[in-house]
């Protein structure tokens, strides 16, 4: 038997797992433990701030319905979801438009709608065209993209919050015509502060971090043999663009609406954007994140 130390007992716990069948999961188990045990080891980590840690994670696990996924929320604002993001567009073979956070609000049971619909029930402002292509890298429409869509309403709240899941509203299905070109009608989304009643929230509180992302349209776009694209357009003039507490702007996604001559929809502000789709290795997805009815069972 050994006597463990702080040290001791890393080596302890990578023997016992030493033998993990699953090259990939050893990989995994090994480097948590070590990062875990340093992480401890360089705070001096306390008996009561491990109890308070485990507490934290609880209490995000107890916040986790069907329609709150807290644990993405929680890696959200600690910059983990954009680093993910980041690591998994270096591993592309080529790359297309530039990805963003798909986010804890995407549901994959969105209503298919015709190009020059409006994903509105019912707008309080005046409604605004997003239109564009969605092509390869070297120009080719694709025909038939899958483009999915979803925001907040004019007054910051998705679907999601006001109704759960009873009913959808400003998000939707749209297909690509045969030139790869895509229109639809919104209202501009109001930026919004992220779920602050729960424990992330407090934790955001705590950081004194203001909470908020700017104004921003979602966006899942995919196409046979493409690489699926994860991203979201962002309104320049939102007074958070500079420091979204979630990290997901780069400045290729930011657009602001403006009078167009070439808007499929005259009278209407337009925003008009062209996508990119890189090619894919079989099997290949962009998706980082989930709906949260599929990480959780519906109660």
């Amino acid at each position: 038997m050994q006597d463990l130390d702080e040290f001791t007992a890393t080596d302890a716990a990578l023997e016992q797992m030493a033998g993990t069948p699953n090259a990939r999961l050893k990989e995994l188990g090994d480097a948590a433990v070590r990062h875990l045990h340093a992480f401890a080891r360089e705070v001096n980590l306390t008996p009561e701030e491990w109890l308070f840690g485990i507490q934290f994670l609880t209490d995000i696990g107890k916040a986790c319905t069907p329609v709150r996924q807290e644990f993405i929320l929680l890696s959200d604002v600690l910059g983990l979801s954009a680093v993910v993001n980041a690591l998994h567009d270096k591993k592309a073979r080529e790359l297309g438009s530039q990805s963003s956070l798909l986010g804890p609000f995407y549901r994959e049971d969105a209503p298919e709608m015709p190009l020059g619909a409006s994903i509105a029930a019912h707008p309080s402002v005046e409604e605004i065209v997003v239109y564009g292509r969605v092509t390869s890298n070297d120009g080719k429409p694709i025909a038939g993209a899958l483009i999915q869509v979803w925001q907040t309403s004019e007054h910051g709240l998705y679907d999601l919050q006001t109704h759960g899941r009873d009913g959808t509203d400003l998000r939707a299905n749209f297909r690509a015509d045969a030139q790869g070109r895509y229109h639809f009608r919104t209202v501009r989304p109001l930026g919004y502060s992220i779920p602050m009643d729960g424990p992330v929230g407090d934790m955001v509180k705590a950081q004194q971090r203001h909470g908020f992302r700017p104004s921003h349209i979602h966006f899942l776009i995919g196409g046979e043999g493409y690489r699926e694209l994860v991203t979201a357009l962002y309104f320049g003039d939102d007074e958070h663009i500079d420091s979204d507490t979630v990290f997901g702007v780069s400045g290729s996604l930011v657009v602001n609406s403006a009078e167009d001559t070439n808007s499929p929809i005259p009278g209407l502000r337009a925003v008009h954007y062209d996508f990119r789709l890189a090619a894919a290795a079989p099997g290949e997805s962009g998706r980082v994140g989930a709906d949260p009815s599929k990480l959780m069972a519906a109660e």
